[in-house]
């Protein structure tokens, strides 16, 4: 008899997550985490571009604008983010990982693109300015969504730590950019002129990047879990030629690592919620934990440092860049040189020590800065040594949401953390601000020190009881698709039996 069009999909045996895993590491890698990774360098370099140029955004042969409608800029940036993670993290997982690193970089381009040709302070063009960084901001936050899971589903699972938590490490390295380049056209270029060139910088790096994330293949794996099986053997093959190609002879596949999958059709955000809250709560927990702490306490001291240092040691705003460049190094620095720990150690003994020795040392900090012990180099200094763990820890956040839950909701539950990890961030520079002041009482400041000391060591000590041990491990190993014949809902760390155990 005829299929009729309501008929259930059929199961279909696949090995093409251990076809991935097994892989040596070759330039197919290499340049894939090259075109996908470039999403942390351009929300760096935004932030850092827009932080910028705020002053000059003031003056009247600029935009002349109020130093209200200048601070909102970073409000409706980071509320653009969000929304973005949201509605792109959605379609990520709807429609594919390919086809949204795509679109949301083509997004971040145009609304970038556009801030620059902002041209007057009418209220129009208030809006119209607005408008752009919502736009650019939901670019950005739908990268984070669709880039985290296509690198996750492609890189194999010995090198799935250190590659991710190097790439989210590069934010930093557009932190740099952004601060070198708009240093040069603020004092070199007519300001009229210089303010929109910068704004351009990511938008020129980003069309580049796009052209070669054209040749990149869709994530096998999504085209499995989703039907598309024949599309997912092509992908998987054309992976394969092009190591083959590059000289490597392939291991074998281990066929009792073959996964059964009846495509998922409910991928939806209700999806979301009940693997969170009914399969994996304690997962849930440890997401939410990690990317709040990280968030607040990155939030607090990176958008007050120059109020830190302008108020409480007389740095000059002219001076400022050069300090963040210093900051920004030693975040970049710790996830390129302890990522592989978390791939070695392991997840939990790695997310734990960064984030409690980061909060420790937040805390003698805080105690030398009370004590007035330190100057602006110092404090300087002190930053980056606690940001060296804290930036490694953080990167790792990003990580582990998004590889400790089933695929077809991957995209979505980065979003929602990432969501979250925003929301609470944004108290960060509120409270800070009100306790720098003046600079007349260190006091204030020295009990929010301790207070985002607290909150590291805090998340911490949840890594330490709650992480997942999936260094290693396969993707389905750690987390059953939803897809997954058979399926318990809980992987063999949880008390269930695992899809590889035959």
């Amino acid at each position: 008899m005829a299929a009729t069009p309501d008929a259930a999909p059929s199961p279909v045996l696949t090995l093409i997550p251990a076809r991935i895993d097994r892989l040596p590491w070759s330039k197919f890698h290499t340049r894939m985490v090259v075109a996908l990774g470039v999403a942390w360098v351009l929300d760096g370099l935004e932030i850092t571009v827009a932080s910028a140029v705020a002053d000059t955004l003031t003056k009247p042969e600029t935009l002349n604008l109020s130093s209200t409608a200048v601070g909102l800029l970073a409000t409706v940036y980071l509320a653009g983010e969000v929304v973005g993670a949201l509605f792109f993290g959605n379609l990520s997982d709807k429609l594919g990982r390919r086809n949204l690193f795509m679109l949301t970089l083509a997004v971040y381009l145009i609304g970038s693109g556009l801030t620059a040709l902002t041209l007057g302070n009418g209220a129009g063009w208030v809006i119209f300015l607005y408008a752009t960084r919502v736009i650019a901001g939901m670019g950005i936050g739908g990268e984070y969504a669709a880039i985290n899971s296509a690198i996750d589903e492609l890189i194999p699972a010995r090198y799935r730590g250190r590659v991710d938590i190097a790439v989210n490490g590069t934010y930093w390295a557009g932190a740099v950019l952004g601060t070198i380049g708009t240093f040069i056209l603020l004092n070199r270029i007519e300001l009229s002129l210089g303010w929109r060139l910068g704004f351009l910088i990511g938008p020129v790096l980003g069309l580049v990047i796009l052209l070669v994330r054209r040749h990149l293949p869709e994530s096998p794996r999504w085209q499995i879990m989703h039907g598309k099986a024949h599309e997912a053997e092509e992908s998987i093959t054309r992976i394969e030629r092009e190591v083959e190609q590059a000289g490597y002879t392939l291991p074998p596949v281990d066929e009792s690592k073959a996964i059964e999958v009846t495509p998922a059709e409910d991928i939806g955000y209700a999806a979301l919620t009940r693997v969170l809250f009914r399969e994996y709560p304690t997962r849930a927990i440890l997401g939410a934990s990690l990317m709040i702490s990280q968030s607040f306490l990155y939030n607090a001291i990176f958008f007050t440092y120059t109020l830190v240092l302008g108020k409480f040691y007389g740095v000059s705003s002219e001076a400022t860049p050069i300090y963040l460049i210093a900051f920004a190094l030693g975040n970049l620095v710790g996830p390129l040189t302890i990522g592989h720990l978390f791939d070695t150690i392991g997840r939990r003994t790695m997310l734990a020590s960064t984030y409690i020795i980061s909060g420790v040392l937040l805390a003698i900090t805080a105690t030398l800065f009370y004590a007035g012990a330190l100057n602006a180099i110092t404090q300087t200094i002190a930053w980056c040594v606690i940001f060296f763990f804290a930036s490694a820890g953080a990167s790792a956040a990003y990580l582990t949401v998004s590889e400790i839950f089933p695929l077809e909701v991957r995209a979505k539950a980065i979003a929602v953390f990432f969501a979250i990890a925003q929301c609470f961030g944004a108290l960060g520079p509120v409270i800070y601000g009100a306790l720098i002041g003046n600079g007349d009482h260190p006091i204030r400041l020295f009990i929010g020190y301790l207070l985002g000391a607290a909150i590291m060591i805090a998340g911490g000590l949840v890594a330490r009881f709650l992480a997942v041990d999936a260094e290693g491990k396969s993707l389905e190993e750690i987390a059953l698709p939803l897809s997954a014949t058979g399926r318990r809902g809980r992987t063999r760390a949880e008390g269930a039996s695992s899809p590889f155990s035959t």
